[in-house]
């Protein structure tokens, strides 16, 4: 167990930074493919003609407000909620038409750290971390272990491999979710609100932890976000979604510089962070419900 004088594993500015080099993700193969994705539940509409494409080594970034879809799609990445017209295809898979044998396949190639964390209570980091291999691959035990404790050297945790997750900070239970994650080397990481939750200098520890990552694995990373300075610090690209009459849209699709310089007011009103012109009408109606007016 880290001692007093270990540097607090949560904190950033530990190890150097990755966001100060130039990076170029290889763009030559892509590894999730959207086109004209429809998604509805009942009779409305929440997805309506989504394109993505993301590319191996690329860190792309699914923004969007509340309400906006950016969930809706991860759960169509991952096979879990069938479209109702379009294509959706994960490392060259058809999600959508796959089998439950060929989605599983598909899973052993994936990482996924859940906004919450998602860690089993009652098992210790060391636990938490190794499940993945000890049901998925064919590892002798010790060979386990040193991978456990490679990954938790990663996310600067060495030490905490007995601790429960109640022993440890927010910011740290995220740092164990990433470690079990990239447990199985996995093409593709998924990160929905990885800093969700957190303040802003554990949050911008998380961010460049996803930079680090990247650029040592070079795998493909998507992250659902709706926090602007993430989005600076880790896209390489960002699709952006947005509520509208008929079903949410991509109403950008470019890198962050792009998207600092786009025109388009839906565009400018997320990024620079200005309140609804209007109140939306479901609150309207509340409001007058509270005040007794017909």
């Amino acid at each position: 167990m880290a001692d007093e004088n270990t540097p607090r594993a949560d904190e950033p500015g530990v190890a150097p930074s990755a966001v100060d080099r130039v990076h170029v993700p290889d763009h030559g193969e892509a590894v999730i493919e959207v086109r004209d994705l429809v998604v509805r539940y009942d009779e409305q509409v929440v997805l309506n003609g989504i394109n993505m494409t993301v590319h191996r080594g690329e860190i792309m970034v699914i923004l969007g407000g509340s309400g906006s879809g950016k969930s809706t799609l991860l759960k169509c990445l991952l096979g879990i909620i069938t479209p109702v017209s379009g294509t959706v295809k994960v490392l060259g898979v058809d999600m959508i038409h796959a089998s439950e044998r060929e989605r599983e396949d598909v899973y052993q190639r994936l990482g996924m750290v859940y906004q919450s964390g998602a860690l089993f209570g009652s098992m210790s980091v060391w636990e938490n971390v190794a499940l993945p291999l000890q049901q998925h691959s064919t590892l002798a035990p010790k060979i386990i272990d040193i991978s456990v404790r490679m990954k938790l050297g990663l996310v600067r945790l060495s030490g905490f491999e007995k601790r429960l997750p109640s022993q440890l900070s927010g910011g740290q239970v995220k740092r164990v979710a990433f470690a079990r994650a990239i447990a199985m080397d996995p093409e593709i990481l998924f990160c929905d609100e990885p800093s969700a939750g957190l303040d802003p200098r554990i949050g911008r520890g998380i961010d460049d932890l996803i930079r680090n990552l990247n650029k040592a694995f070079n795998m493909a990373i998507c992250v659902v976000t709706h926090e602007m300075e993430s989005v600076k610090i880790i896209a390489d690209s960002v699709t952006m979604l947005a509520p509208m009459a008929g079903g949410a849209r991509v109403v950008f699709s470019g890198s962050y510089a792009d998207l600092e310089a786009s025109d388009d007011p839906v565009v400018r009103q997320f990024v620079a962070r200005e309140p609804l012109s209007e109140p939306r009408s479901e609150a309207a109606e509340v409001l007058k419900q509270l005040v007794g007016e017909d």
